[in-house]
């Protein structure tokens, strides 16, 4: 799978003032990170705010990113849940045709055991018509997905390809390069040890700042993979005072900002989410105005 070898990026839903879908303010930041260098999208991930959205809304923002995208780069839609008969039923009824694989969390909130995690895992293989991709994302979830686990899958379920490992972990991810199948793709969920995971033998990035710097993050991963580690660790401490700021006050109101900044969107999230305070806002924006 070298379509998502690389920096993928989880794509915001912008929101007017009046909270409803911004489908202008979509396209533009469709082809913002496109023009930037990325090498696919990801779609209706947590980036999204997708757990506000209602399903009509959450089909007007595939519409509106396929048509923006018209073909350009692979797309990954977020399926997942933690309701594993909903799962799969969204898997069997939805049109698959646009996507190249789905992004699958790991079940949140009800806390499975490792043996839980992998038989809801298999169901979601099982059904899925296209590759799998999984998440493991245990500050948002509560429960960590284990790289041992993780193999397991992996061995298990040929159609699941890959994870983005958001655990924060660098020793973690580096178990999961050691152990899982060769040519399986450990992606990075975040965005501050994407390098050290690249250089370890990472996959590449799903990334929220890639989405804000396209240009400059991208292009650190590419020198990353290619080993080229001086020009892109040079690359990673220009944007990492930006990849704490991000996340600061929470994602994503801090990459919102940054796409006020450039003028491509407006600021707006949905409660329970508010938007940054005015220090972080201009902290982000005199970021942007240098480093854009």
């Amino acid at each position: 799978m070298q379509k998502f070898i690389g920096t993928g990026v989880a794509l915001v839903t912008p929101f007017k003032n009046d909270f409803s879908v911004d489908v202008e303010a979509l396209t533009r930041i469709v082809n913002y990170v496109i023009d930037g260098g990325v090498e696919y999208l990801v779609v209706l991930g947590t980036t999204a705010e997708s757990a506000t959205l209602s399903v009509e809304e959450k089909e007007l923002v595939i519409a509106t990113i396929v048509n923006a995208n018209a073909g350009r780069l692979p797309l990954v839609l977020g399926v997942g849940g933690n309701n594993t008969a909903k799962v799969i039923e969204e898997l069997k009824s939805r049109d698959f045709s646009n996507f190249d694989a789905i992004l699958s969390v790991s079940p949140y909130y009800n806390k499975p055991t490792q043996e839980g995690i992998y038989q809801h895992f298999k169901a979601v293989a099982d059904a899925s018509p296209i590759p799998v991709i999984l998440y493991n994302v245990p500050g948002r979830t509560a429960s960590n997905m284990l790289p041992t686990t993780v193999a397991r899958i992996a061995n298990d379920c040929k159609n699941v390809i890959g994870i983005k490992e958001a655990a924060g972990d660098i020793v973690q991810a580096m178990k999961l390069i050691q152990i899982t199948p060769k040519g399986f793709l450990v992606i990075s969920g975040d965005d501050m040890i994407t390098l050290p995971m690249v250089l370890a033998g990472g996959a590449g990035v799903i990334s929220v700042i890639g989405e804000g710097f396209p240009k400059d993050f991208s292009e650190m991963v590419r020198l990353g993979l290619q080993r080229k580690v001086d020009e892109a660790y040079q690359l990673h401490y220009k944007l990492a005072d930006a990849i704490d700021m991000i996340f600061e006050q929470g994602n994503p109101a801090g990459i919102k900002e940054v796409f006020k900044s450039l003028g491509l969107s407006e600021n707006t999230v949905r409660l329970p989410l508010v938007s940054v305070n005015d220090d972080l806002a201009n902290r982000l924006d005199n970021f942007t105005k240098i480093n854009s």
